[in-house]
């Protein structure tokens, strides 16, 4: 079973050690891998090719584990974006003053959603944080939208776990918390 506790607690190990995880999510695969760990955020861009300064997107089982990468928002603003979670509606929030450069590329903003997907949820709980979540694919190439397909697109990945995809067609909107603009559509 894909998201059996024992695959969860494998993959969640594989992160505590730096490792780089492929989990379905809302739309497609997403790699993901421990925030705080420079070395496998690295390691996770270098797989992808992907610029440091695109930044990333955290994701959590539930909105208590975003807050230690959050800023200050007025509360009509946090509002509109919790109304939205768990689901895959990903916002870009103010970041705290401790949140890494290396997950924001540079930014003051940081990309975060509380998923909906059992898979990735289960991931973040036995993980017990966030984590890193971007497309199973080389920068700007076609995301992957199952097992098979992350391992031909990314064979540099540690893990994999199994499971369907959630029923978006693309992966999640960006929108930004302060001025409501779509970021990516």
């Amino acid at each position: 079973m894909a998201g059996s506790a024992f695959r969860l607690r494998q993959a969640a190990h594989c992160l505590r050690q730096g490792g780089i995880v492929a989990y379905p999510t809302e739309a497609i695969y997403g790699l993901g891998c421990d925030p705080l760990n420079r070395k496998a955020v690295d390691r996770l861009l270098t797989l992808k090719q992907r610029p440091l300064s695109k930044g990333l997107i955290l994701i959590a089982e539930r909105f208590e584990q975003l807050i230690p990468y959050m800023g200050d928002l007025p509360r009509e603003k946090l509002d509109t974006a919790m109304e939205s979670w768990p689901g895959p509606h990903t916002w870009l929030l103010p970041t705290s003053k401790n949140t890494p450069g290396w997950l924001t590329g540079g930014r003051n903003s940081i990309a975060l959603r509380v998923t909906a997907h059992p898979v990735a949820a289960g991931l973040c709980r036995t993980f017990g944080g966030a984590i890193v979540s971007t497309s199973a694919n080389l920068s700007g190439k076609q995301p992957a939208k199952t097992p098979l397909q992350v391992r031909l697109r990314c064979p540099g990945t540690d893990d994999i776990l199994h499971g369907s995809t959630g029923p978006e067609q693309q992966p999640t909107r960006i929108r930004n918390a302060l001025t409501g603009k779509v970021i990516r559509p």
